[in-house]
This record gives C-alpha cells, sequence and structure tokens, in this order.
C-alpha cells in the first residue's frame, strides 16, 4: 500500500469510519451520530498541523473499540502505521472501567507522538461533548471527574504539538468553568 499523502486517504478512511460506525450515536442529550465525532477528532488533529497517519488514526480511533472491525481490517485498509496509532489509542474493554481508565493515565507518556495527538484531540471532543451535550444520565460531579481525569490523560500527552496542548488547555478551563457556573446558578 502506497504512503497516505493524498486526500483520498482522508475521505476514504471517513468513509470506512462511517459505515463501521453505522446506527452508532453518542451519548449525549443532542443524540448525534457516533461518526460526527470521530471526524471532530480528526478535525481537530488536521487543524492544528497533525501528521496525515495520526489524522486517519483519528478517524479510526474507535472502530475496534467500539465495533466489529478488526486491527488486522485496519492493517488491511490503511497500513502498519495507521493501525498502530489506532492499537495504541484503543482500550481493552475487556478490563473493567475504573483498570482502563486508569491505564490510559499511566501509559499515556509512554505512547508515540502521533498516538499522544490522538489521545489529546479525542479528550478535547469529549470535553466538548460534556459541556455542549453531557448523557442525560451523567450528573454534575460524574461530569466533573470525568474533566478531571481527561486533564490527567493529557497532562502525559503534551509536549509534542504545542497548538494541540494549548487547544486542550483551552477547553479544559472551559468545561471547568462551565462546571462552576451550573453550580452556581
Amino acid at each position: 500500500m502506497k504512503p497516505c499523502t493524498d486526500p483520498a486517504e482522508i475521505l476514504r478512511a471517513t468513509l470506512f469510519a462511517a459505515r463501521a460506525h453505522a446506527g452508532q450515536a453518542r451519548k449525549g442529550a443532542a443524540a448525534e451520530p457516533y461518526v460526527n465525532h470521530v471526524i471532530e477528532v480528526a478535525g481537530i488533529l488536521a487543524d492544528h498541523g497533525a501528521p496525515l497517519p495520526a489524522i486517519l488514526a483519528g478517524l479510526l480511533h474507535d472502530t475496534v473499540e467500539d465495533t466489529d472491525c478488526t486491527h488486522a481490517d485496519l492493517v488491511v485498509a490503511f497500513g502498519e502505521e495507521v493501525a498502530a496509532i489506532v492499537a495504541e489509542a484503543t482500550d481493552d474493554k475487556s478490563l473493567p472501567k475504573e483498570i482502563r481508565k486508569s491505564l490510559q493515565v499511566s501509559h499515556a507518556p509512554k505512547k508515540s507522538d502521533a498516538a499522544k495527538q490522538l489521545k489529546l484531540a479525542d479528550k478535547i471532543s469529549n470535553l466538548r461533548a460534556i459541556a455542549d451535550s453531557p448523557p442525560a444520565n451523567w450528573n454534575h460531579a460524574r461530569r466533573t471527574e470525568y474533566v478531571g481525569w481527561a486533564g490527567r490523560v493529557a497532562a502525559g500527552c503534551k509536549g509534542v504539538n504545542p497548538a494541540l496542548d494549548a487547544l486542550f488547555d483551552e477547553t479544559y478551563r472551559d468545561a471547568l468553568a462551565r462546571l462552576a457556573e451550573e453550580m452556581r446558578g
């Protein structure tokens, strides 16, 4: 397979993700199509100068975790480099949620530069969703805990892309401010 240097690869990965996530919706009150999340993640990466393999992995990052897609499927469709970035960003769903969350924090500093950027973009998208359209069953305490945890994961991912670091910091501060306002309101 040729290296991913063509915008057609981005469109191919977008279509792959859309098909893989067909019928899935985000947990938020807006229940937007799940594929919007991975497109947002890839857009954040593209807007902040991430390399093309990271952008493609951004589109594909939840396919192995949340669909019937396998690592081998990604290797065949997009090559080992993209599949490896996705693998670094994928949680082992066989583990309990609290273990997975703890591993994200402890493993973040050990990830490749591309996977660190992907993790930051994913957390930015998730923080935006928590602030704009939180899941109905997530009370204030759960949203506050998520924001704090996202900050701990992000701390291990910073230092690769200053623009992405700054966007995370801005998004994190905004999420905290909105949660504080909600408490005052």
